[in-house]
């Protein structure tokens, strides 16, 4: 049982958040706290120039109203929106914020994956708090 657990999350209507936020539940403690955490890529400056000036500012907002809107329905929910390097966020704000599991969804690996990584796999490698992957 856990009483401070990171669950990183994508904003994408094609992934299924249930199974993650299933396990965080049964795996929190009476009173735990459960944050849903999206990070949010930068975007390489060449590209930001083809961009409205205000699409940032939109985008978080609009990550901020969803992943809100999760941890509502989620016992002991919060959530927090960060920039940055998918794993390396994950990996400062789970050790900045004292997390003792960080539970983390993965996709099936391919060939990219053994080559480059994938966040999930850079988050267990690196993590010093206990790691659940949901497949």
């Amino acid at each position: 049982m856990y009483k401070n657990i990171l669950v990183p999350v994508t904003i994408a209507d094609d992934r299924d958040l249930k199974p993650v936020l299933q396990l965080a539940q049964v795996l929190a403690e009476p009173g735990a706290t459960i944050t849903l955490l999206h990070v949010l890529e930068q975007i390489p400056v060449h590209a930001l120039s083809f961009l409205p000036a205000d699409h940032m500012a939109k985008r978080r907002m609009e990550v901020e109203a969803k992943l809100a809107d999760l941890a509502e329905g989620v016992p002991g929910g919060t959530s927090l929106v960060v920039g940055g390097h998918a794993s390396r966020a994950i990996l400062d704000h789970a050790k900045e914020a004292g997390s003792d599991c960080i539970i983390i969804a993965s996709h099936q690996p391919g060939m990219q994956d053994l080559l480059l990584g994938s966040t999930a796999a850079k988050v267990v490698r690196h993590a010093i708090c206990s790691v659940h992957v949901v497949r």
